[in-house]
């Protein structure tokens, strides 16, 4: 796609408004800065992503319904996790900043840590975190097996990431005590549930919710865990 068409057509539909109205059947209410944000968001990932290949969707209205759209709704069942309190969080295989950007936009109270493996995905992480000013937002080129943290995290989000098993191992030195682990899916994935029960019986899958994603035609759903007190 040529530069100035995709400018083009980020402007038609990858906007503020249509960003707020979305987000509205979430029962999400954005502020007209918050929307402002994510559709510069948007407008920096598509840009990048012409060079350095950030993500396989290119369309603009994809990038709406299947990037914004599809992070912000687990926005509501985080909220009843940790309620307005600060929280510290980590977005694991942060790769375009999803869902920890618009986490971070839509969530101010939650601090974001966006890990990623890649340098090219971190050197963008960074320049949206500078060019939105997200002072709740930090950047770290590791590989989360080998990341030590200063504080545990109260949550471990990840989007498409690995099984529950994998996901759930890889991160578990990082998990704050009565901590969850928040694992975004497409389909329910009732045989990774059955094995993270028989390799990890001290975890618990708390909950799984469907989640509705404005003007997404695909299922997708929300694994929470926690380890068992």
């Amino acid at each position: 796609m040529q530069p100035h068409r995709l400018q083009k057509d980020l402007g038609a539909l990858v906007n503020a408004d249509a960003i707020a109205s979305a987000a509205s059947e979430l029962g999400l209410r954005l502020s007209k800065p918050q929307a402002d944000a994510l559709a510069h968001y948007a407008a920096l990932l598509m840009r990048w992503n012409t060079v350095h290949n950030l993500t396989a969707i290119e369309s603009p209205a994809h990038v709406l319904t299947h990037h914004l759209l599809d992070s912000l709704a687990i926005v509501p069942e985080i909220q009843r996790i940790g309620g307005e309190r600060l929280v510290n969080a980590l977005d694991v295989g942060a790769g375009g900043g999803l869902p920890g950007i618009p986490l971070a936009i839509a969530a101010p109270h939650l601090h974001v840590t966006l890990i990623d493996k890649v340098q090219k995905k971190i050197a963008f992480l960074t320049q949206a975190k500078l060019e939105l000013a997200l002072d709740n937002v930090t950047c770290v080129h590791a590989r989360v097996e080998t990341l030590q943290a200063q504080s545990p995290f109260e949550l471990i989000v990840a989007r498409a990431f690995a099984s529950l098993a994998e996901f759930v191992g890889l991160t578990r030195h990082l998990l704050a005590k009565n901590g969850w682990w928040c694992a975004m899916k497409g389909i329910l994935p009732t045989a990774e549930i059955d094995e993270l029960k028989r390799s990890m019986p001290d975890v618990r899958v708390a909950r799984t919710v469907r989640l509705q994603v404005p003007h997404l035609n695909a299922e997708r759903h929300l694994v929470l865990m926690h380890v068992a007190q």
